[in-house]
């Protein structure tokens, strides 16, 4: 298994929009051996929309990609993770 960050601009109009695609995207990955989630960033788009960077082990970009078109999600980018090193722990995310 290898890591990979996959991009996915402008996926979703809203944040409860993506939660819809998490939702498919964890059910799928239950039955697949090659395809792991690590964590996913949601990140705020200039024009309003949401996008995700989202870190996964898999067997390969096809993997990846068979699973997001399983799940009915986009990918924009997949890009192999060489090295990774970790200065901190991601801070607690608080919501009002």
């Amino acid at each position: 298994m290898e890591t990979y960050v996959i991009l996915r601009r402008k996926g979703w109009r809203s944040a409860e929009q993506f939660g819809e695609a998490d939702r498919r995207s964890v059910a799928e990955s239950e039955w697949s051996e090659e395809v792991v989630r690590i964590r996913s960033y949601v990140v705020d788009e200039q024009d309003g929309s949401v996008g995700t960077i989202c870190v996964y082990q898999a067997s390969s970009p096809e993997a990846v990609r068979r699973h997001a078109a399983a799940a009915g999600l986009p990918v924009d980018e997949i890009v192999k993770v060489a090295d990774t090193i970790v200065e901190r722990s991601d801070p607690a995310v608080t919501t009002a």
